[in-house]
């Protein structure tokens, strides 16, 4: 059983506006992820976890929309996290794999939820990634380059992000043992030391960050959708 934790708890600073809610091709950009999950075989039940002045406006969101594995509409904590973990402890009890999944990718497909799925039934722990094809550099704090970043070898970490319930329960368990700060959950596991495996992404799978992602992620959307 592959229970989702899709996080939505963000506070979209950089946006200017609640991406959250943002519409792409008419669509709420959360219900694009909750649609592909739900069309994932792999997937038997869907968590929301957001922001807890909105849970009313999630609910009324999906509340027409024939959702059959949205099983839970939860509150986040400060940190994204504290939404994770919160999404943890409400996963069904024979769940034996977890996916987490930034609400603001909608274009992830049901083809990719599935291949990171059996890479982590092989591995326990496995992510989306895309390469880095930009030239990377490091710089100081007034902006000035004073490093070459190599980028062979260098992935951009995506999700969903799978693992073994029991691993990433003990991840999260040790992050908050050493008041650590993640930014994802393959950090987490990382900190056990346990492989991660990586599942090369070639599909535009960004994160909706500025208000200019949105016209991008729709003319996406559009294409996919035509013949």
């Amino acid at each position: 059983m592959l229970s989702a934790i899709i996080v939505a708890g963000g506070s979209s600073q950089r946006m200017g506006f609640d991406k959250t809610f943002a519409l792409l091709a008419g669509t709420p950009v959360i219900v694009h992820s909750i649609t592909a999950f739900e069309a994932a075989d792999s997937v038997s039940e869907i968590i929301v976890v957001g922001r807890e002045d909105r849970l009313p406006d999630l609910r009324e969101a999906f509340a027409q929309r024939g959702f059959r594995k949205l099983c839970q509409v939860v509150a986040g904590g400060t940190h994204r996290q504290d939404s994770v973990a919160r999404g943890l402890a409400r996963i069904g009890h024979d769940a034996k794999y977890v996916a987490v999944q930034d609400a603001a990718r909608p274009l992830v497909r049901p083809e990719e939820i599935e291949r990171v799925f059996e890479a982590a039934r092989r591995e326990g722990a496995a992510s989306l990634a895309a390469s880095v094809r930009d030239t990377l550099k490091r710089a100081d704090a007034d902006h000035v380059v004073t490093a070459r970043i190599a980028r062979d070898g260098v992935f951009a970490m995506e999700t969903p992000q799978i693992f073994e319930r029991e691993l990433l329960l003990r991840a999260y368990a040790f992050v908050a043992e050493h008041q650590l700060a993640i930014t994802d959950e393959v950090s987490a596991v990382e900190r056990l030391q346990h492989k991660v495996v990586l599942v090369l992404n070639a599909q535009p799978n960004f994160k909706i960050t500025y208000p200019a992602d949105l016209p991008l992620a729709e003319f996406i959307l559009r294409q996919r959708a035509e013949p």
